[in-house]
């Protein structure tokens, strides 16, 4: 168990596995950068060289801008929201029954080749017979790449330049901003009136959580992910999106974090160690969902469960305007309407 808190692999994991979600599952299984790309113009077609300086502070370099893109599926989902499309995907992307994932947002992933579908898992054949130009994925923590598996990471990065984003240590805004500089810089028209809008949804929405967080100063909220033996707290200001709505007013639990900083594990004898008038719950597949906690009777005490008031956390978010927005609309409502019952 030490050994799982301290390595940086094991944290890697841990958050993978749904935990910012957690051990069971793994056990189980097993900056913001400021660089904008050299192109210039929205939507201009790419003729000369491409260049794109990521969140590692390593710049990717391409003859022209890459056309075949393999990407981790949330990233997927971000590009394809700019119109942007990928060759192939890897994360998670099928649920068990074959449906689209809740991280592949509007991407048909029936259209793209699917390298990998859980932790640990990307075929690296698949991916040099789709040729890529690029490969795009997330970065939980500098230098990792997430869903890229370290026993294949040489290989795989020899076929292609590569670029890594941050999905903590930003803010919703600073991430969506750099999806956008990284779409643009492929191609995309930032300027459509489909992404202007959603920035405009998204804004409204922001002032609106703003505004609700401002009137029930008192409500206090716990981020939560639920595997079979363990409930985990996460630590709000390690996320992009929960530090986000912290810098928007929302008051967090702050749990006693492990040695690796996300989260704390609380046996589920000891999940009314907090209080919280809203539970936030850790919506990816990797996690289990709320109905399927109903037999364990501390869930069922806690306040905000029997007043009503859990809502799904979208714990990794497709950083475009469009996807976002109503996550903070989402969260500004169930903030308006909750009762104090902490």
């Amino acid at each position: 168990m030490s050994n799982l808190r301290t390595s940086p692999l094991s944290r890697r994991g841990l958050l993978a596995a749904g935990g910012v979600v957690g051990l069971g599952a793994v056990l189980a299984a097993c900056g913001d950068g400021d660089e904008k790309s050299s192109a210039s113009g929205p939507g201009a077609e790419k003729s000369g060289p491409w260049s794109f300086k990521d969140d590692r502070g390593q710049t990717a370099e391409a003859e022209s801008a890459p056309k075949n893109i393999v990407a981790f599926i949330g990233v997927a989902a971000a590009l394809h929201d700019y119109g942007v499309e990928v060759k192939g995907v890897f994360g998670p992307t099928k649920t068990s029954d074959g449906k689209a994932d809740v991280q592949a947002g509007d991407l048909d992933i029936s259209k793209v080749e699917v390298l990998g579908n859980v932790w640990g898992e990307f075929n690296v054949e698949k991916y040099a017979g789709l040729a890529p130009d690029l490969l795009v994925t997330a970065m939980w923590e500098k230098d990792a790449l997430w869903y890229v598996p370290d026993q294949s990471k040489d290989k795989i990065l020899k076929l292609a330049p590569s670029v890594a984003l941050w999905a903590a240590q930003t803010t919703v805004p600073k991430a969506i901003q750099r999806h956008e500089d990284l779409a643009a810089s492929l191609g995309a028209d930032v300027k459509a009136k489909k992404v202007t809008d959603a920035k405009a949804a998204f804004e409204k929405a922001a002032a609106r959580l703003r505004a609700a967080a401002k009137s029930q100063p008192n409500i206090k909220v716990m981020i939560g992910s639920a595997s079979q033996d363990l409930f985990y707290v996460s630590l709000a200001k390690t996320s992009a999106d929960t530090l986000y709505f912290q810098e928007l007013g929302v008051q967090f639990v702050e749990p006693k974090v492990n040695s690796a900083g996300f989260f704390e594990e609380l046996s589920w004898e000891n999940v009314d160690k907090y209080d919280a008038d809203i539970i936030m719950m850790d919506n990816r597949s990797s996690a289990l969902q709320p109905d399927a906690l109903t037999s364990k009777p501390t869930w069922a005490q806690l306040p905000a469960v029997k007043a009503g008031q859990v809502i799904p956390r979208t714990t990794e978010p497709i950083y475009s305007y469009d996807k976002c927005a109503p996550i903070l609309d989402a969260l500004a409502e169930a903030i308006e309407k909750a009762k104090k019952v902490s």
